[in-house]
């Protein structure tokens, strides 16, 4: 079993904000198999899937992006699923909007989501697909930047990008990460 978390902020205020890239592959990702997020539990809206014949549960926390760990670590507990089965899906700034990253480990990298996943399960080892939403425009705010909407050009660049990632975690779950991170880095890093 793997648990599946994409990121972002719950109300409408956020919806298609930069901040929420993760939950709109989450939406994506439902939508793929043919099942939902709606069922309010562990601090998230859920869903169950499966992939390649693996029960998923599909997670957006609704504890907000600083408090994403606390939800990530009820499900966990919950489900008895081990930090290396725990797909995070979220936005980064260091990608430009569109661009792919799947990593198996890592840092935060200044994310506060993750940092607050990073302290509730004690450890940086678990998989996650970054997102790319641009980097922030000198002497602008980075919470007014990851907190505003896409310009029409990205929303179209970002379209793509959600699909694309929201198949990228169904080729983690199925084939692996290592064939994943194949696929997907190289595609937008020029290889």
């Amino acid at each position: 079993m793997f648990i599946i978390a994409g990121l972002g902020n719950p109300t409408r205020e956020y919806e298609g904000t930069r901040h929420n890239a993760g939950f709109m592959v989450m939406d994506a990702l439902a939508d793929k198999l043919g099942t939902d997020i709606s069922e309010k539990k562990h601090k998230a809206l859920c869903g169950r899937g499966v992939i390649g014949g693996e029960k998923v549960i599909l997670l957006k926390p609704q504890t907000y992006m600083n408090s994403s760990g606390e939800s990530i670590r009820a499900a966990a507990d919950y489900y008895k699923v081990d930090p290396e089965d725990i797909l995070v899906v979220y936005d980064d700034i260091s990608l430009a909007p569109g661009q792919l990253r799947i990593r198996a480990k890592g840092s935060a990298g200044g994310h506060n989501g993750i940092k607050s996943i990073i302290a509730h399960l004690g450890t940086q080892e678990f998989p996650r697909v970054k997102v790319g939403v641009g980097e922030k425009p000198p002497r602008m705010d980075l919470a007014d930047y990851v907190l505003g909407h896409f310009s029409a050009e990205e929303k179209k660049i970002m379209e793509q990008a959600v699909k694309e990632a929201a198949d990228a975690v169904c080729e983690i779950v199925s084939e692996g990460i290592d064939k994943a991170m194949n696929d997907h880095n190289a595609k937008k890093e020029g290889r």
